[in-house]
């Protein structure tokens, strides 16, 4: 589905540059986890991955869910990107239904974000995105604002939501418990440069 031949990468201000000579690939329906630690250029790499530059579309998760979600109700949340591919009315409130009891957020219809835990509007922003139908969906640490047990418990709960949707996606993360659940593979970038160090 994507594949980064040969990038380079130098901020301005910096002498040593982020990414070298990074080559990578992701194969449709893979999970793969990029992680490495803060400052090795997961970020710099991952904002390259724009529709513009691949072609593909991209959905985007973010680190804090509060950043994507409105102040409306879960359900109001998911019809909204549904309304934007003009879906019929009835059609959406059907299909809300449908995935908010995929992802156990049944009986949290009508709730705003500020009500919910933090893995439950982590959910919430997550199937936002999942209804704009992204062909590949990138995770940019999504669970570092969790406590380690919500973490994993969150992480698990998104990996299954997405292989049962059969989706593309990439977590970047400096924590490796999370490729547990979720990695079908794992590259690691090394502290300098920003190159590959295990696959």
């Amino acid at each position: 589905m994507l594949r980064i031949s040969d990038v380079s990468y130098r901020y301005k201000t910096r002498k040593i540059p982020t990414l070298k000579h990074l080559s990578l690939h992701v194969t449709e329906g893979e999970m793969l986890l990029l992680a490495g630690c803060s400052g090795c250029g997961k970020s710099t790499l991952t904002a390259e991955m724009t529709p513009e530059d691949i072609g593909i579309l991209v959905g985007t998760v973010y680190q804090s869910p509060d950043d994507q979600l409105f102040a409306m109700t879960v359900s109001d949340e998911v019809g909204f990107a549904l309304e934007n591919q003009g879906l019929d009315e009835n059609i959406i409130s059907v299909e809300v239904q449908k995935v908010l009891e995929r992802v156990g957020l049944a009986g949290f219809e009508h709730a705003k974000p500020s009500a919910l835990s933090g893995g439950m509007r982590q959910r919430a922003a997550l199937i936002r995105t999942l209804a704009l139908k992204p062909d590949l969906l990138l995770l940019d640490e999504p669970f570092s604002a969790l406590d380690h047990q919500t973490r994993l418990m969150v992480c698990d709960d998104i990996s299954s939501i997405l292989r049962k949707n059969g989706k593309t996606a990439i977590l970047v993360t400096h924590d490796l418990s999370e490729a547990i659940s979720f990695a079908d593979r794992i590259i690691v970038l090394t502290p300098r440069h920003g190159r590959i160090r295990t696959v």
